[in-house]
């Protein structure tokens, strides 16, 4: 008995000694409550303008996007060529022509060699072209007036130009059928001395054509 109230009394001792003094304690203002109750600042809400009403909106509107184009349509409109402006002097015809051209005009079909993009396409009405490109800023039904040939004829007949035979002595038109696509190509590229290989993909597009008119005019049309 006497060993266990020994060490029950040294125990007691030993946690009397640990606390913490009074004096090392902070003063009771500097705790969290009081703090907060001293530092506290009232808060100023302004009333609002007599003129604000919640149903107008404070942001100003918007001015309305205006659509621009991508810099790849720009481009392509870019190289659209402009047409050429119409010839204003009369067309002076030889006396051959005036005598071979209504000759020429009465003939059941007419064929015509037609220049796109300096490339020559021989077709009559209702042939197809299929053109080694895709032609920029035309869409399918479109109609396009060809003013460049450089041979106009038909079975017995035939007028050729010097280079071009003149737009005012004809009227050649084409409609825009769509656009068709090759298969996709795989080509490999490697250099000497080097093992990396790359694989470029390539697929073209076409324009498809249909010649839809051809008519040679008359001596009364082209003179009038």
């Amino acid at each position: 008995m006497s060993t266990l109230t020994m060490l029950s009394r040294s125990l007691r001792r030993s946690v009397l000694d640990t606390r913490i003094p009074s004096s090392a304690l902070p003063p009771t203002f500097l705790l969290p409550s009081r703090a907060r109750y001293f530092n506290s600042t009232a808060q100023h809400v302004e009333s609002p303008p007599d003129s604000f009403s919640p149903s107008i909106p404070t942001c100003s509107p918007t001015p309305e996007a205006t659509p621009q184009l991508s810099k790849h349509t720009q481009q392509k409109l870019s190289k659209i060529p402009s047409p050429p402006p119409p010839p204003c002097t009369p067309l002076a015809l030889s006396a051959s022509m005036k005598e071979l051209l209504p000759l020429l005009a009465v003939q059941p079909s007419h064929y015509i060699r037609a220049h796109i993009h300096g490339k020559p396409y021989l077709a009559t009405v209702g042939d197809t072209v299929r053109l080694p490109f895709h032609m920029p800023g035309v869409v399918p039904g479109d109609v396009l007036r060809l003013t460049r040939a450089s041979v106009l004829g038909s079975r017995d007949y035939t007028l050729k130009g010097a280079p071009w035979v003149d737009e005012r002595v004809f009227e050649c038109r084409a409609r825009v059928l769509g656009t068709e696509a090759e298969p996709m190509r795989f080509k490999e590229k490697t250099k000497r001395r080097n093992r990396k290989v790359k694989t470029v993909r390539s697929k073209h597009k076409f324009t498809i054509l249909r010649l839809s008119e051809l008519r040679v005019k008359g001596l009364e049309e082209i003179e009038g």
